[in-house]
């Protein structure tokens, strides 16, 4: 909780925060298929699995649920996220905030964590939920199409030949493993591969907290609110103007997720004063009787119009190392290239 392990009261009394005493409605969800199906998976689902459904697992770690006499409340749309992202409207209209409950909190039931328009509870909670297990890989799959008189051997056999179909050794059934092995019991799977880091310049990093920074605290907000105007436009159906904020907010959101990723991976790179090309140095080269000036960058921000250069590319590889005045020749398909390193900043 908030970067560090809780104790059951601290994260208790965070929980109890977000509890809403006067309001009759704990969670709302919405579903495109069965509704059935979906209660079933709530009911079922052990806090701290990822299935059947751990959006509503925060239900499970009510005591004494059975005997709330909890009712469902439930209606039939064409359109459930926006009709749920409506009844999330109307429950922080009517639901007084309680007192001690934290600033930034969403008006949300107590057990929904987050809104159709991807907004999420800021409970500061994590790990909640077991992380995916490995999966074996699938072995590689070879077909082979045969006339119909070949299958199982039937043209060999009216033609009495003799001839047998043998499986190579490599393709054997592998033997069973016999009691008392150390595999016993165990089910082997390749070990899942880290996340690959980024490596990114100190200025690389702070530009994409600020941009970050901007797309959920400015961008979102206003995305969210023209969803809602639009909404109240009619049907959404053919609402022009609801699917055009909707398509915005889907790219808002898939940015949104490339930063928090670029920063779950991004490792600093230290920049030394050696004066030679590393990443994030601003170098300024000549080329065919042209000055040009680049910086070098990690590859998720290159941008060579505006002189951000990736230190994965031709050109950025052939720079890192150089110190001014060394010259460095860059294959390409119409040929050789040489660029002289003026200055290195």
């Amino acid at each position: 909780m908030d970067g560090t392990r809780p104790t059951s009261k601290t994260l208790a009394a965070r929980l109890a925060s977000l509890w809403w005493p006067d309001a009759p409605v704990i969670f709302a969800g919405g579903t495109e298929r069965s509704l059935g199906g979906r209660v079933a998976a709530l009911y079922a689902q052990v806090p701290g699995d990822r299935q059947p459904h751990p959006e509503g697992q925060w239900l499970h770690l009510l005591r004494g649920l059975e005997g709330l006499g909890a009712r469902l409340w439930w209606a039939e749309t064409d359109a459930p996220e926006e009709y749920l992202d409506a009844l999330f409207d109307a429950f922080g209209e009517d639901a007084a905030a309680p007192a001690g409950r934290p600033a930034d909190a969403l008006a949300l039931p107590w057990a929904s964590l987050r809104r159709p328009t991807g907004e999420r509870q800021p409970h500061g909670i994590t790990g909640s939920v077991l992380p995916d297990e490995p999966r074996a890989a699938e072995l590689p799959r070879h077909v082979v199409d045969v006339p119909p008189g070949d299958a199982d051997g039937a043209r060999a056999e009216l033609r009495a030949t003799g001839t047998t179909r043998r499986v190579p050794a490599s393709a054997k059934t592998p033997a069973p493993v016999r009691a008392g092995s150390a595999a016993r019991g165990r089910a082997t799977s390749p070990a899942r591969s880290a996340p690959e880091p980024i490596q990114l310049s100190q200025a690389a990093l702070d530009r994409t907290r600020t941009e970050l920074d901007e797309l959920m605290r400015v961008q979102r907000p206003e995305v969210v609110a023209r969803i809602k105007s639009a909404r109240e436009l009619g049907d959404l159906r053919e609402n022009a103007d609801y699917t055009a904020a909707r398509e915005e907010q889907s790219f808002l959101e898939g940015r949104i997720q490339a930063l928090e990723d670029r920063l779950r991976r991004g490792v600093v790179v230290e920049e030394a004063a050696t004066g030679r090309v590393m990443l994030g140095s601003a170098v300024r080269v000549e080329t065919g009787g042209d000055e040009l000036t680049y910086t070098i960058v990690g590859s998720t921000e290159s941008d060579p119009a505006a002189g951000r250069l990736s230190s994965m590319s031709p050109v950025g590889a052939a720079l890192l190392g150089a110190v001014a005045g060394a010259e460095v020749e860059v294959k390409t398909p119409r040929g050789p290239v040489r660029y002289r390193v003026l200055a290195v900043d």
